[in-house]
């Protein structure tokens, strides 16, 4: 039975975010939210619909380094007079609050800071209906042919530059890994299984020859024809476009899954793209 995605028209939207934080540097510390950076997604067509950026300041300026720790370039000068987290903690709730959170990592640390921030104002903090971590999506369905699965390594490993550890920034390029590693799993899925694929290495093809009058059979082996067996499945689809092509065609399947494993309803509609 096929899957109709036309329900899917009221779909809750998909917002990435990400969060700059101070960094604790003795035990017992905590974090403090020093950036918060966001973007709507339609999950029908991963289209930014809104994004949303900010400098937070926290209450003791001590705990923000003069000089910045890594290359983010948040300093204490920088949030000096950036609104504190109660004066934009409205617009947080309104942006995060009925919709699918996505981000990497985010269930260990992005949502805990969040709860954290709003819970330190008195506020109840925002609800999701569902959250995407691509960290884990990504370490199950991609694994570590990157390296590791750092955003920065993830992000390297595709040549979309390098991290900036800037909150709106970060999450656009979270969004562009995942349609990358997508587009990949997707190609990947869709070229034969090893008891398919044997003809790689050296195809035999029946043709006929005449011995006596008699039409009899015998094999000729050709590297360049496939089998022309009733068998034969196409096994290279990278012929129909460039990989950059096929990443366009690939967001339509991305943004219709759902759920917290988003990659296995890409995987499990993805021969519809070549069809």
């Amino acid at each position: 039975m096929e899957v109709s995605y036309s329900a899917n028209e009221n779909a809750p939207e998909i917002v990435f975010f990400d969060l700059e934080t101070t960094v604790p540097n003795k035990s017992g510390q905590r974090f403090w939210v020093l950036e918060f950076g966001a973007i709507v997604v339609s999950p029908q067509k991963l289209v930014e619909l809104e994004s949303y950026t900010t400098l937070i300041r926290p209450k003791d300026l001590s705990v923000v380094s003069v000089k910045p720790r890594r290359c983010d370039g948040i300093t204490r000068a920088a949030v000096k007079n950036a609104p504190y987290f109660e004066e934009v903690a409205e617009k947080i709730f309104s942006i995060l609050n009925g919709r699918v959170w996505a981000g990497h990592n985010i269930r260990r640390f992005d949502c805990v800071r969040i709860k954290e921030a709003f819970e330190d104002i008195g506020r109840p903090a925002p609800v999701p209906v569902g959250i995407i971590d691509s960290l884990g999506i990504l370490t199950e369905k991609f694994g570590r042919r990157a390296g590791n699965m750092k955003m920065a390594t993830l992000a390297s490993y595709f040549g979309l530059g390098e991290q900036k550890h800037r909150s709106l920034d970060d999450v656009r390029m979270n969004l562009e890994v995942l349609k990358h590693c997508a587009t990949v799993l997707f190609l990947e899925s869709s070229l034969p299984s090893t008891s398919q694929s044997r003809w790689y290495g050296t195809s035999h093809i029946m043709t006929r020859s005449r011995t006596n009058g008699k039409s009899t059979c015998k094999e000729e082996t050709s590297r360049k024809s496939p089998p022309t067996s009733l068998g034969y499945q196409r096994a290279v689809p990278y012929a129909r476009g460039s990989l950059e092509k096929m990443t366009e065609r690939v967001k339509g399947l991305l943004c219709k899954a759902q759920g917290n494993q988003p990659l296995n309803h890409i995987l499990k509609h993805s021969h519809s793209l070549l069809r």
